[in-house]
């Protein structure tokens, strides 16, 4: 930049001079910015909590409201770039959606909610390059302004997928910043898409209706008498994950385990691994004191152990894993859902594995488990999961925990027997529109709304 402004005619003393007024080095997070600004644009960081030291993750919580859950860190950066506009600035960001709708943005959709914010523009970059090389997610471009007091609007326009060309681009700024749409415009006016701390849903509205329709008529899936959870994370897989018969402990210590790689062709087809199990049943650890071969086991492996986070958190601790471990979960028939699957990979495990914690699990004292593995394979919760979820590039969704929670589910005394029947019937069947059918049956769905839900929405 300095050679930039010295080609113009500027000396280098007055350059340095300029630069240093200009330009501030620093932590962003943590200097002292003592004005307002008119705009504000950048690309933050993407970097997980888990990367950054504890004394400055502890820090940054402290002064920042949004860092909630496992935020990312460019969270605090939006938060503190609002804060530095002044009554009518503008903020213009390119970064990763996915705290639009995950657990960890409620904080910050609830802060440009609020009435000294107004979302004026969104770009979604589904399906576009957006940078030289490939990231795992897509970003999105957005401006949010902060109001000046009684002018806040509630509409947002939206467009899709631009073209990256330096033409494209021009024209289509232009026409997102121009005081009114050209008609006919292929960008939408919408109104309320930040409402609260609900996840922002930007587009394919008439499957939006539906999905409204479904949640004010049906419960969510654990109302209805379901459970959803993640599997097991050790911390330190290579000591407490092994080959089952080579783990040297006493055979209630162990348990075996099913991981991704288990899950084939819409099967479990366990590879023989197992898991180190150092709890009790009422979730407490065990006293390695009355199991000796599990002490010499973990005793041998210390240093790898003790290491980890959560073993310097509680030293007394040490040999527990990341999750508690419940072993009655193993015994329990379960439907297991790979976080990035295909239809065919939320399969039946019939009670005798226990998950990795790559794997979600959903279990059921109401529902017949076969019966709603035909529901999760079906339209329905495909609807709700790629309406809920970030969309990964490949154009795959994450099937976490927070999106499936999500997808509603009629309670199993109000299915008649025939549908019962039918459900568990179809519950691996790989004839879509069969399965869409009777879901359809169950739901109450029109003609119009089956075609929502018989769409391609994951690969």
């Amino acid at each position: 930049m300095g050679a930039m402004v010295i080609e113009k005619g500027v000396s280098v003393p007055d350059t340095e001079a300029l630069l240093n007024t200009w330009l501030t080095q620093g932590d962003f997070l943590l200097c002292d910015v003592d004005q307002d600004f008119t705009h504000a644009v950048g690309n933050p960081p993407y970097v997980h909590q888990e990367a950054i030291p504890d004394v400055l993750m502890g820090e940054y919580r402290q002064r920042y409201n949004t860092i909630y859950d496992r935020a990312d860190i460019y969270v605090p950066f939006i938060e503190r770039s609002l804060r530095l506009l002044g009554a009518g600035g503008k903020l213009g960001l390119i970064y990763a959606d996915r705290w639009m709708k995950n657990r960890y943005g409620q904080k910050l959709r609830q802060l440009v909610s609020s009435r000294c914010h107004h979302l004026r523009t969104y770009v979604n970059m589904v399906g576009t390059s957006a940078f030289h090389t490939d990231v795992s997610t897509y970003p999105a471009i957005i401006v949010i302004e902060r109001c000046v007091p009684g002018q806040r609007s509630n509409t947002t326009r939206v467009f899709a997928c631009p073209e990256i060309n330096s033409k494209a681009l021009s024209s289509l700024a232009h026409e997102l910043t121009a005081p009114r749409l050209k008609t006919p415009s292929a960008i939408r006016e919408i109104s309320n898409i930040a409402a609260g701390s609900e996840p922002w849903i930007i587009d394919d509205f008439e499957a939006l209706a539906l999905m409204r329709r479904l949640e004010a008529e049906f419960p969510r899936l654990e109302e209805a008498g379901c459970k959803v959870g993640i599997g097991v994370a050790t911390g330190a897989d290579k000591v407490f994950i092994s080959d089952f018969d080579a783990l040297d402990v006493e055979p209630s210590r162990k348990l075996l385990l099913v991981m991704t790689k288990d899950i084939l062709q819409g099967h479990v087809q366990w590879r023989g691994k197992g898991v180190i199990n150092p709890f009790r049943d009422d979730g407490k650890l065990v006293s390695l004191a009355d199991f000796p071969k599990l002490k010499r086991y973990l005793s041998e492996r210390y240093e790898q152990i003790a290491k980890r986070h959560v073993a310097t958190k509680t030293p007394q601790n040490w040999y527990r894993t990341i999750d508690r471990i419940d072993p009655k979960l193993a015994r329990r028939e379960k439907l297991l859902i790979p976080d990035i699957p295909g239809d065919a990979s939320i399969v039946y495990e019939g009670g005798r594995l226990y998950p990795h914690h790559n794997l979600y699990f959903i279990t059921s004292d109401a529902w017949d488990v076969h019966a709603l593995q035909a529901i999760m394979r079906s339209g329905i919760a495909r609807l709700f999961v790629s309406l809920y979820s970030t969309k990964m590039r490949g154009g795959y969704l994450r099937f976490q925990a927070q999106y499936l929670r999500r997808i509603r589910l009629p309670r199993w005394e109000s299915v008649s027997e025939p549908v019962r029947e039918s459900l568990k019937h179809y519950s691996e069947t790989n004839d879509r529109n069969e399965l869409n059918e009777i879901v359809a049956s169950l739901y109450g769905l029109s003609s119009d709304e089956m075609i929502l839900i018989e769409g391609d929405r994951v690969k």
